[in-house]
């Protein structure tokens, strides 16, 4: 799967999903730290690939409709959880990745639990 991991999630991260097989880029990457959440959006769409992030903003289905691209990826941690709590989100999601399909879907990641929003028209 690709997946473009956004400026809020670190390079151990990056190299779990590499270990597990998956194509990634981030923003950091393609020098895109600090653009606008659309943008970032846009360019998801245009590689097709999954934004895997911290922003609770890409969970407003209005406005970053999720059938439009290629998935969104929200890892929930505590407000001041360090890396540990996010690659422990990483693991989860790569857990559930040999169990469900992503695709033009938002997926909340919780610990110990996932929502995932699905278009009822699609």
């Amino acid at each position: 799967m690709k997946f473009k991991l956004d400026e809020n999630i670190g390079r151990k991260s990056e190299q779990l999903l590499r270990d597990a097989g998956h194509d990634v880029s981030t923003v950091t990457l393609q020098s895109l730290n600090g653009t606008a959440d659309e943008n970032l959006f846009d360019v998801c769409i245009a590689e097709q690939r999954v934004l895997v992030t911290l922003d609770h903003d890409f969970g407003q289905v209005l406005r970053f409709p999720p059938e439009r691209s290629a998935g969104i990826v929200i890892l929930e941690v505590a407000p001041r959880a360090g890396a540990g709590a996010v690659e422990n989100r990483i693991h989860d999601l790569i857990a559930l990745l040999s169990k469900h399909e992503l695709g033009a879907e938002l997926w909340i990641i919780e610990p110990g639990r996932v929502r995932i929003h699905q278009n009822p028209d699609v």
